[in-house]
């Protein structure tokens, strides 16, 4: 009886289990599967600004490109802005860069059930690859556009299957992936600029990172111990109906004089979910989608928005220089606060999307008006943005894993991650028009 009870106790109690070494190497794979998701996309987009900067003849630095995103071009001085404006605001590719991922997330929850998880990381694997190919070799700018867009695929899809795939293991691997998020940004800043400061020329260094998509090969084949129950090569129907038939033959086998305990079918029904369960879902998971899109939206508007103009004339640091140590100071916000689920937990997300906005409001302030006395104060408000922004993170997917009922939690986790998305959407709509309004004055 005990064998039997423990054949059919729930998967993530056996997975725990089986030891803490089985825990350590899933916290350790998700941690890989979270830095390899976000380091490509970070890192090819740096290197795509460097390849087009070269297909159009123009004078830039290595030091430059080595910034987290493709679009900053710093210190043009043809812009008589008092704000030492680009022509084109950051914001403008970050839309291109995120529209794709939002499509995803919005269309893939309702049927991205039919692929496997086996399928679906090596899909997101020779995305990822590809997408570095295409902007090493690219030729021509639509190349390297299309480069950019298969990465923002492979992100996309890769953020919504993760975040799925942790239903299936103990909720302490989203620590894991949170952490490796986290520290894409910063090892991928430093890693990318690293090589190009070494004598690399972009395209040798982009082929390095082609190790970026092996690696995420063997820690979702290798390391992880993935439970029995996670469908990896077949469908979530085919799966199901393996259970039916199952359940039917044991009823067939069972003896007459049991009274089998199947009238609880209506109350834990099986199978995939039905659209209209999935909208009713949707519908549940407002209060953790909206918080999360409003923090991205203010977080974002800073980056995009704000961040470029908050420049001090005369300092120590050129202004591509502030621009860089802005980045890298939210990273390291980003990576400390998604590192720190184990220590702290933060149920009311919607106070730190008020902080965020609050924040954000600030710092629009201090661009108008120029304020601020010093850049140091801004290095702390930045960093303090990024802790906002990583905790809103990993604390909302926490909850909704925490929360959400078994059989809902899969699609929860995938159809949840499109608040992020749709936040950094609007934030690039709305730092176009800001953009242009300062750098008219």
């Amino acid at each position: 009886m005990e064998q039997a009870a423990s054949v059919n106790s729930d998967p993530l109690q056996r997975l725990d289990g089986t030891g803490r070494c089985v825990q350590i190497r899933n916290w350790i794979g998700f941690w890989l599967l979270g830095l390899c998701n976000n380091f490509a996309y970070v890192v090819m987009l740096s290197a795509a600004h460097d390849i087009l900067e070269k297909q159009e003849s123009r004078n830039e630095t290595a030091s430059t490109s080595a910034s987290l995103h493709v679009d900053f071009q710093v210190g043009n001085s043809s812009n008589s802005s008092i704000y030492d404006c680009n022509p084109v605001s950051t914001a403008a590719v970050l839309l291109a860069d995120i529209l794709p991922t939002l499509f995803i997330k919005l269309f893939a929850p309702f049927v991205i059930h039919k692929m496997p998880y086996g399928v679906r990381v090596l899909f997101c694997a020779i995305m990822a690859a590809t997408s570095f190919l295409l902007v090493s070799f690219s030729s021509a700018v639509w190349m390297s556009i299309l480069g950019v867009i298969f990465a923002s695929i492979s992100s996309g899809l890769g953020e919504l299957s993760f975040l799925s795939l942790t239903v299936f293991f103990s909720r302490s691997v989203l620590e894991g992936w949170g952490s490796g998020t986290g520290a894409a940004g910063l090892i991928g800043a430093f890693l990318y600029s690293g090589l190009i400061q070494a004598g690399l020329s972009p395209r040798i260094t982009l082929l390095i990172m082609l190790v970026v998509p092996i690696i995420m090969f063997i820690s979702y084949f290798f390391l992880l111990v993935c439970p029995p129950s996670l469908p990896q090569w077949r469908t979530k129907e085919t799966e199901y109906a393996a259970l039916v038939s199952e359940d039917r033959q044991q009823l067939l086998d069972s003896s007459d004089d049991e009274e089998p305990e199947s009238s609880t079918t209506e109350d834990q029904p099986t199978g995939p979910l039905s659209f209209r369960e999935r909208l009713s879902v949707i519908r549940g998971l407002w209060r953790f989608v909206l918080p999360l899109g409003v923090v991205y939206l203010t977080e974002y508007f800073i980056n995009q928005g704000l961040m470029e103009l908050l420049f001090f004339h005369n300092i120590f640091l050129t202004h591509a220089a502030q621009y860089r140590w802005y980045q890298t100071l939210y990273q390291l916000g980003v990576l400390l606060s998604r590192s720190s689920l184990r220590w702290l937990k933060i149920r009311k997300v919607w106070i730190l999307s008020v902080l965020q906005f609050l924040n954000a409001v600030f710092l629009l302030l201090a661009v108008r008006y120029l304020f601020l006395p010093t850049v140091w104060l801004v290095f702390a408000f930045i960093l303090y943005e990024g802790l906002l922004g990583g905790a809103a993170y990993v604390n909302t997917f926490h909850f909704i894993s925490k929360e959400t009922e078994d059989r809902h939690r899969e699609f929860s986790m995938a159809a949840a991650s499109v608040g992020d998305s749709l936040g950094i959407t609007v934030a690039g709509l709305i730092s176009l028009p800001v953009h242009t309004y300062f750098c008219s004055l």
